[in-house]
């Protein structure tokens, strides 16, 4: 197996809503994005299903060599091996891989969150970069639309986070801002007891409120030279926009129930989407 074809299986086992949009790409930027997102699922999946946490960690530390072999050696690994060419092609910065990296590596050392500001390290790590390294492959000529990406990867990471409090809080992990939790009066423990309570509700139409304004922003910063060319980018907006919608419509009982939208919809989302930008 070649290495873009392991990265093709990688990104299709996944099921993720980004890679509904990517059929919509011209060949080149496709594969470019197939090979990233697989880079992702990559160094997530150490995190997912390793676990002893030093195993774990000793196997970033590994990654973190493979990029480095990416710039300038000879990585072993078939994603990065694919990505040698996507890194020197669209521009992309070995800075910006490794901070990836270095939001995984989060999940091991951090399972709570004291406030908002510590959350959104996190998101900017293992969602606004990937935000900004696919906006240099879909192109732009306008450095605003670097905010749009940043800003459009937190909502994204916001809606992830929001439908996946039951799952998170199996693994132990509580990614809702512990003072905030604290402001409306939910204990950690009804998190993580699947505790579904009024104030849990109160809490929970806090944090969609404020993904929604991501969205907001990020579509402020979007310039209109530049819209075409990332209009994948406004696909996938469309795709969690509509999770993020079926959480609030199915009443938000994110703590035993995990919403999630089938393929068939996502693809007739990212069409219609496609054919609106």
């Amino acid at each position: 197996m070649n290495p873009y074809q392991y990265c093709v299986d990688k990104a299709a086992s996944s099921g993720s809503s980004f890679t509904s949009s990517f059929r919509f790409l011209p060949r080149e930027k496709r594969q470019a994005m197939t090979v990233l997102y697989a880079f992702c699922r990559e160094v997530d999946d150490v995190v997912d299903e390793c676990s002893d946490a030093n195993v774990a960690r000793t196997t970033l530390n590994w990654w973190r060599g493979e990029v480095a072999a990416i710039y300038g050696g000879k990585p072993q690994h078939p994603v990065a091996q694919a990505l040698v060419p996507i890194v020197q092609q669209f521009n992309l910065s070995q800075e910006h891989l490794l901070e990836i990296i270095d939001g995984m590596e989060m999940d091991l050392d951090q399972p709570r969150y004291p406030d908002f500001k510590a959350l959104q390290l996190y998101c900017y790590r293992v969602a606004s970069v990937v935000g900004l390294l696919s906006a240099e492959i879909f192109g732009y000529t306008d450095r605003q639309t670097l905010k749009y990406a940043h800003d459009l990867g937190i909502a994204f990471q916001l809606t992830n986070i929001i439908r996946d409090v039951g799952e998170d809080a199996r693994r132990n992990r509580i990614y809702l801002p512990m003072d905030e939790l604290q402001e409306f009066g939910v204990p950690a423990s009804d998190i993580l007891n699947a505790r579904e309570t009024e104030n849990f509700h109160k809490l929970m139409a806090f944090q969609v409120e404020r993904a929604k304004r991501y969205y907001q922003q990020a579509f402020e910063h979007l310039p209109a030279v530049d819209r075409k060319a990332q209009r994948v980018g406004l696909i996938m907006a469309e795709i969690y926009q509509a999770t993020l919608n079926e959480v609030v419509c199915s009443g938000c009982h994110v703590l035993k129930e995990r919403v999630s939208l089938t393929p068939t919809y996502k693809l007739w989302l990212a069409f219609k989407a496609w054919l609106k930008n």
